[in-house]
């Protein structure tokens, strides 16, 4: 693990505590490099060597934030994001030993929101953490019912049969709440306040992944793709050469 530069100040508390996070990773070394890194940060880490360690520390703790090596034994890092989906919305971020297309794409249709390529850069690591747990608090400058209009909710947006509620942070499609993670639900917000226009990728990522740099589009590619499975498929529109807009009826 590399280290280039200082991110923010040491403590990234939530009110007394500090935010927990759960590092799954079987390389000794690179475990302790991580959890050393992150405890610098002011973040409580505890940390797992292998998939099933690993799914028995998510059910037994409260996590924050999980970051999942691909490469585990007993369980490896897809099949513990596919389980730990089926349970929780948690933020998860996938570390991987290669640049291999074929591991990031598998993570990112598991269900994980991000992902960091090792050896990681530890200001690159917090930068994506700090970006997740900004996503996992998120609240939209909605205001309530309108002045002089009783009963009009400004805050409930209808796209058909989909209802957002912006307050609430709650999605229905036909009357069933629909479950999304931190970021399905912000990029859903982010299509929400422009249905109609076109979003393209690049901004996709700068406003809901937070990347104040040049990112890998296929997370939101992949994120949207799991988004349509929940929401509908016809609902979020592809541009194509441009991006994704989200039907008004």
């Amino acid at each position: 693990m590399t280290s280039n530069a200082q991110v923010g100040s040491v403590s990234e508390a939530r009110g007394p505590d500090p935010v927990s996070v759960l590092v799954v990773e079987d390389d000794t070394t690179i475990r302790r490099a991580v959890q050393l890194a992150l405890e610098r940060y002011g973040y409580r880490v505890d940390v797992a060597a292998d998939g099933l360690s690993g799914l028995e520390a998510f059910r037994a703790g409260a996590y924050d934030l999980l970051i999942l090596d691909v490469m585990l034994p007993e369980l490896d890092g897809i099949g513990l994001c596919h389980r730990i989906r089926e349970e929780s919305p948690v933020p998860v971020l996938m570390m991987s030993a290669r640049g291999d297309a074929l591991d990031v794409v598998a993570g990112l249709e598991a269900g994980a929101d991000d992902y960091v390529i090792k050896p990681v850069d530890t200001a690159v690591m917090v930068a994506r953490i700090r970006a997740l747990l900004r996503r996992a608090t998120f609240r939209p400058e909605t205001e309530g019912p309108a002045a002089g209009r009783p009963g009009r909710a400004d805050h409930i947006l209808v796209f058909g049969d989909l209802s957002v509620d912006t307050l609430g942070m709650e999605v229905r499609r036909a009357g069933e709440t629909v479950s999304l993670t931190p970021t399905e639900l912000r990029l859903l917000l982010e299509f929400a306040a422009a249905p109609g226009s076109v979003l393209d990728r690049r901004r996709l990522l700068r406003e809901v992944w937070d990347y104040g740099w040049e990112g890998d589009t296929r997370v939101v590619d992949l994120c949207v793709l799991r988004l349509r499975k929940k929401i509908g498929g016809e609902r979020i529109e592809t541009v194509r050469g441009f991006g994704y807009k989200l039907v008004r009826g």
